[in-house]
């Protein structure tokens, strides 16, 4: 996802995009723990199967799409820095 044009948002904006996310990084956490004791729990109860791997592949593209929150949550810090928000 490509980062908006912030300088034209306001600054209420700004602190909702911000966030939002925060709240997105919250739940990609949860998204991955539960992906890993699912798996964990699957090695335990059955052993190692193709079917086992499933959950690891669903929380690796969850860290693999977090990329693009990473780049805009650093343009938005940098765009409250130069309005002196932070």
């Amino acid at each position: 996802m490509k980062p908006d044009n912030l300088t034209e948002f306001t600054d209420d904006q700004l602190f909702q995009k911000m966030k939002n996310i925060k709240n997105t990084k919250i739940i990609n956490a949860v998204i991955i723990g539960a992906t890993v004791g699912i798996f964990f729990f699957g090695v335990m109860k059955n052993g190692l199967g193709l079917f086992t791997f499933f959950p690891l592949v669903i929380g690796y593209l969850v860290i693999k799409n977090s990329a693009s929150d990473k780049i805009i949550e650093q343009e938005i810090r940098k765009e409250m820095q130069s309005r002196n928000l932070v």
